[in-house]
C-alpha cells in the first residue's frame, strides 16, 4: 500500500510528465506549421460587432472566455471554442491609436463565470445538460482589439505584451488568441477552399467588420493565423447572467457600509444555496455580543428579486477570515426567518431596512423615532390686544389677560417692566 507522500509524488510525476508531453506535441504541430482548430459563437461575434460600431473612430477590445479541448488522438488537433467576450468597465481609455483596458472587473466577470460553470459540471455530469467534450474548466483565451485602418496583423507592441503574458508563470498560460478587428471594408464575396484566418460581418452601414484571428504559442513565440469558423449559439454551452454584485459594484460598496456602519461585521461570498447556476451572492452578519448570526442570499437580479434572511446560532470555532468555509458551517444550521408583518421589499431598499424590520420583529431594536409636524391655528376668538399711550408718545401693546407688564426699551430685550411703575 502507498503512503501519502508516495501518492503525493507519483502525481507530481504525472503532472509533469503531462506537461511536458503537451510541450513536445505543440512543438511538433509548430514545427509542422499546424495551429489549433477555432470555432466561435455566433454570441462572441455580435459583441464584437456591437463593440465595433459603438466605437467606430476609436480602438477598442474584450476578453474572450471559452474553452480549449484537447484530442489526445495522434494526429488529433486541441480544438478553441469562444464563446463570449467581456467588456472593459468605464475607466478603459479609447483613442483613434490606442486602447487601455480598465480595471479589474472583466477578472471579477471571468472569475464569477468560471465557478459558475465548474458548479455546472459537478452538478451535470454525465447527464445530457452537461456533453463530455465540454467537461473541461472554462478560461480566458486572450483578448480581441480594434485598430485603424487596414491594419489586419498585431502590431510590435500586440507582440511585446502576448510574451509578457506567456513568460508568467503565474499566469500558467501556454498559447494566446489575438484577434484583429478592422471595420470600413468593402463588402466582398470570397469563395475558395482554402482556409482563410479571418471573417466579415456586414456593418449595417454599407459596410463589412472584418476580424483576423491570430494565434501565437509559448514555445513558437510568432503569431500565426488560424481559421475561424462560426456556429449557431444553440449548438455551444451558453454563459450564464452576470452576478449583481459584479455590474452594480457601487451598491454593493453602499450596501456594506451602510451595514457595518449600523455596528455588524460583515462578510460577503457566492455560494451555491439552491443547487442550480448561477450561485447566489450571500453576506453573513453579526452584532457584537449576539448569540446568532443572521444570513442574506441574493440571487444575480438583485435588488430587483427581494433577498431571503436566515438565522443560524454562533459556532465554536469558526474562522471569520475564511468567508466560505464560515458560511458553510452556518448554512448547515441556518433556519429561515419570515417576513416582518407588513414588510414589503422594493428596489429602492436596502439589507439594512431588512435587518432593521427583522431586529425590530425580534424585540432586538426599536423602530425610529418618528417626526410629526405639528400646525399651529391662531384662535380667532381671543381678543384683540390693548394699546396704552407711553411718556415720548410710543404706543406699546399689552395682552388682555391681565399682565399689565409691557418690553423693555430695545437694548434690554428680553426683560419686562411693569406699566404702572412708569
Amino acid at each position: 500500500m502507498r503512503t501519502g507522500a508516495e501518492s503525493d509524488i507519483l502525481k507530481l510525476v504525472h503532472i509533469e510528465f503531462d506537461h511536458l508531453r503537451k510541450r513536445l506535441r505543440g512543438m511538433a504541430m509548430i514545427s509542422r506549421g499546424i495551429v489549433p482548430n477555432l470555432v466561435l459563437s455566433q454570441r462572441a461575434v455580435e459583441r464584437m460587432l456591437s463593440a465595433a460600431n459603438q466605437y467606430m473612430a476609436d480602438e477598442t477590445g474584450e476578453a474572450m472566455v471559452g474553452f480549449i479541448v484537447e484530442d489526445d488522438t495522434p494526429e488529433g488537433l486541441p480544438t478553441i471554442y469562444v464563446l463570449d467576450t467581456i467588456s472593459p468597465d468605464e475607466t478603459a481609455v479609447r483613442r483613434s491609436h490606442t486602447f487601455q483596458q480598465g480595471d479589474a472587473l472583466q477578472d471579477e466577470i471571468i472569475w464569477w463565470l468560471q465557478e459558475n460553470w465548474h458548479f455546472h459540471r459537478e452538478q451535470n455530469r454525465g447527464t445530457d445538460a452537461m456533453l463530455e467534450r465540454f467537461d473541461v474548466p472554462l478560461r480566458y483565451l486572450g483578448d480581441w482589439h480594434k485598430q485603424p485602418g487596414s491594419m489586419i496583423q498585431p502590431s510590435h507592441g500586440d507582440h511585446m505584451t502576448a510574451l509578457s503574458w506567456l513568460d508568467d508563470e503565474e499566469l500558467g498560460m501556454d498559447s494566446l488568441l489575438v484577434p484583429i478587428v478592422t471595420v470600413g471594408h468593402a463588402p466582398v464575396v470570397v469563395e475558395t477552399d482554402l482556409p482563410v484566418n479571418f471573417i466579415t460581418v456586414p456593418m449595417g452601414n454599407g459596410y463589412d467588420m472584418r476580424v483576423d484571428w491570430w494565434y501565437i504559442h509559448r514555445d513558437v513565440r510568432a503569431f500565426q493565423p488560424v481559421a475561424p469558423k462560426i456556429v449557431p449559439a444553440g449548438e455551444l454551452p451558453q454563459m450564464m447572467k452576470y452576478g449583481w454584485h459584479v455590474v452594480l459594484a457601487d451598491r454593493l460598496s453602499s450596501e456594506t457600509l451602510a451595514l457595518v456602519d449600523d455596528g455588524l461585521l460583515v462578510r460577503t461570498l457566492f455560494y451555491e444555496c439552491d443547487g442550480e447556476v448561477p450561485l447566489e451572492f450571500c453576506f453573513f452578519t453579526i452584532r457584537q455580543g449576539a448569540s446568532f448570526f443572521l444570513l442574506f442570499v441574493t440571487q444575480h437580479d438583485y435588488p430587483q428579486s427581494a433577498p431571503r434572511a436566515y438565522q443560524a446560532p454562533f459556532v465554536a470555532g469558526l474562522d471569520l477570515m475564511d468567508p466560505v468555509a464560515t458560511f458553510q458551517s452556518l448554512w448547515e444550521v441556518a433556519t429561515p426567518i419570515d417576513d416582518p408583518p407588513s414588510w414589503r421589499w422594493t428596489a429602492d431598499r436596502y439589507l439594512l431596512d431588512y435587518v432593521e424590520a427583522i431586529e425590530i420583529n425580534m424585540g432586538l431594536r426599536q423602530p425610529r423615532a418618528q417626526s410629526i409636524p405639528i400646525l399651529i391655528v391662531e384662535d380667532e376668538t381671543a381678543p384683540a390686544p390693548e394699546f396704552h399711550l407711553t411718556g415720548g408718545g410710543e404706543t406699546r401693546a399689552t395682552a388682555s389677560n391681565g399682565d399689565d407688564r409691557v418690553p423693555a426699551e430695545a437694548d434690554n430685550a428680553d426683560t419686562w417692566t411693569d406699566k404702572e411703575a412708569e
